[in-house]
């Protein structure tokens, strides 16, 4: 059976492919038709949504296939992988966008956009802001890092026509103005890219638990059992939208098998209806804990 999530990504990255082709179709034409060298390399940027979103539409793919024995926690960080392809994309994208800004500059170029290239590039921005909510929205609603990266490609190609129709205005009295909008674009996407490849990365790299994480632990654990409880040594592993959790415990040297058998099944639950964590409890007893310390030994 096909994750519900798959469907709903898979939807939303299919209309976006759609969306990116038409868009390019009609940038195409509107750079040939005015002779706009920004017109047609924003309709190449578009493109380079299109190529975004068929690595997503892969990536969800990939990661909608179960564990199994060879990936016991499942194949979900497929989609972080295909995060840092779009983030790497992105930056060769902006390189382009630099260069090409330089060489019309040094070649004092003039763009003359006419009526075309502002309703053209007013359709594109409304187009492209609402393909970029759209995909973000949805893709931190499914918790899939590649939906919400090509969200934000959505999102600089919108930024990258409003900047377009910013110079549009603007041209006819100061001829360098294409080339320093281009210019200043490039160094945003080089900004979004290195963001979207340090969220993909940080996952991969593996994150500390936060304090606040700590102490919702701590206080689900209080809410089972009602004796001074010690957590420490947690950690968390992310498999996209699966995390796991290793932690340590502190009982009574008193307590039996059974009794912290039982507790840590109850948290256990517990965490996993409260957070969706996957948890896995060591019990160290109190007098380790009093010779050694709350780290205890690894």
């Amino acid at each position: 059976m096909v994750p519900e999530k798959y469907k709903k990504g898979l939807w939303i990255a299919v209309i976006s492919f759609i969306g990116n082709i038409l868009l390019f179709i009609l940038k195409f034409w509107a750079g040939l038709v005015t002779g706009s060298v920004a017109l047609m390399a924003d309709a190449w940027h578009t493109v380079s949504d299109s190529v975004s979103t068929i690595i997503v539409m892969i990536s969800m793919k990939i990661s909608a296939v179960p564990a199994d024995e060879e990936h016991p926690y499942g194949h979900q960080r497929a989609e972080t992988i295909a995060a840092m392809f779009i983030g790497f994309f992105l930056l060769i994208v902006a390189f382009e966008f630099g260069k090409n800004a330089i060489e019309r500059f040094i070649a004092h170029k003039q763009v003359d956009y006419g009526w075309i290239g502002i309703w053209v590039t007013g359709v594109s921005i409304l187009v492209k802001m609402a393909m970029a909510e759209i995909s973000i929205r949805q893709g931190k609603i499914l918790s899939s890092e590649a939906l919400v990266a090509d969200g934000w490609h959505h999102r600089s190609d919108a930024i990258s026509s409003i900047i377009i129709l910013a110079g549009i205005f603007v041209n006819p009295f100061v001829w360098w103005t294409d080339s320093f909008m281009a210019f200043v674009l490039a160094l945003y996407i080089v900004y979004m890219a290195f963001d979207i490849i340090r969220k993909a990365i940080n996952p991969l790299m593996g994150r500390n638990v936060s304090e606040e994480e700590k102490k919702r632990i701590l206080k689900i654990g209080k809410k089972i059992y009602k004796g001074e409880l010690f957590v420490h040594h947690l950690h968390k592993h992310q498999y996209g939208d699966h995390t796991e959790m290793t932690f340590h415990i502190i009982l009574p040297e008193k307590m039996t098998l059974k009794e912290s058998s039982a507790l840590t099944r109850k948290m256990f639950k517990k965490i996993k209806e409260e957070t969706g964590i996957i948890a896995t409890i060591h019990i160290d007893t109190e007098s380790k804990y009093i010779k050694e310390g709350p780290g205890g030994n690894q």
